[in-house]
């Protein structure tokens, strides 16, 4: 057994420790006064304050605007981008699928531009997801709208609204949408193919295709929790290249609901901005997801193409 060790014992207390004792007790007491005096005049009050706004303003713009991660921002709203495009090699998920010489991706990327969409086409664009989203809409933050298989979120279901409200639809929608419609769609599958060298011939409309509404709503259901990081190839096999335009402004219309192209250590994110065209090559190579709306709402459509002619669809007819 280790043998123990006994206490020292406490030796006395002088009179000149209980004087040390005194007087740093003093000298506790006298800060707290210090502290307060000088709180009390109005330049260092100020500053105090100021200070604290400053910090206050910072956490405020970080919920809001920033996103951990996000190392570097490949557009900002701000800018109008007339063309970006940065190329990355290509993932192996494409080897999975049937290959189409002069389609499937061999040049794999990202791109931006500000110039292909005007900011009116995506006021009116963005008009026709409001009239139909203003038909229902998910319990949750984040709603859909299919104008080629007529699905609608409505609370936590889906709805075929052409078959929910039949002859209404011509009271809701008109011909001049569905042909604005075409024509965005048919300016942003030229844009995709001058960006990676191929036919537009070769690119066929696929679903989904969609517009997206997101609010900061709580998620209800699991449709509602866009935010998760994921592969387009993965979750839509038809998927070959991706495109979202952008019909609202972030940072005017909605705080966060940024798109973020994850990068290990070098996140990529695009500002949203009213007629914004982003696109990319829907492999493992642009692993994204879409940050959290924290106020506001955010609206966009979901255009993609396949370079497979069996899974191509149709623009969607006036009912």
């Amino acid at each position: 057994m280790a043998p123990q060790r006994r206490a020292a014992s406490k030796a006395p207390e002088g009179n000149g420790a209980a004087e040390r004792r005194n007087r740093s007790s003093t000298k506790k007491d006298r800060a707290p006064r210090e502290v307060q005096r000088l709180w009390q005049r109005p330049w260092l009050r100020t500053a105090g304050l100021g200070a604290g706004l400053v910090l206050t303003a910072l956490l405020l713009w970080s919920s809001l605007g920033a996103d951990d991660g996000v190392a570097e921002v490949l557009a900002r709203r701000g800018e109008v981008v007339a063309g970006r495009f940065i190329e990355v090699p290509c993932s192996e998920d494409y080897d999975s699928h049937r290959r189409f010489e002069g389609c499937t991706p061999r040049k794999c990327g990202r791109g931006v531009t500000d110039v292909v969409i005007t900011r009116e086409e995506a006021e009116r664009i963005r008009s026709i997801a409001e009239k139909g989203l203003s038909l229902g809409g998910s319990d949750g933050g984040a709603s859909i709208l299919d104008l080629h298989s007529g699905a609608l979120s409505v609370g936590k279901h889906f709805v075929n609204l052409y078959r929910y409200f039949g002859d209404k639809m011509q009271n809701i929608f008109s011909e001049e949408d569905f042909r604005l419609y075409r024509e965005v769609r048919q300016k942003v599958q030229l844009t995709i193919a001058e960006a990676f060298g191929i036919s537009a011939s070769s690119l066929h409309l696929t679903k989904p295709t969609f517009f997206s509404r997101i609010n900061s709503t709580e998620a209800r259901t699991a449709h509602d929790e866009y935010w998760h990081a994921h592969v387009d190839k993965v979750t839509y096999g038809s998927f070959d290249y991706t495109s979202l335009l952008y019909l609202s402004n972030y940072l005017e219309d909605f705080g966060g609901g940024r798109f973020v192209f994850m990068e290990e250590g070098a996140n990529k994110t695009v500002e949203p901005r009213a007629g914004r065209v982003s696109f990319f090559t829907s492999g493992s190579e642009n692993l994204h997801r879409v940050e959290k709306v924290h106020w506001g709402t955010r609206y966009a459509i979901t255009i993609a193409f396949s370079c497979n002619p069996d899974h191509g669809i149709e623009d969607p007819a006036f009912p």
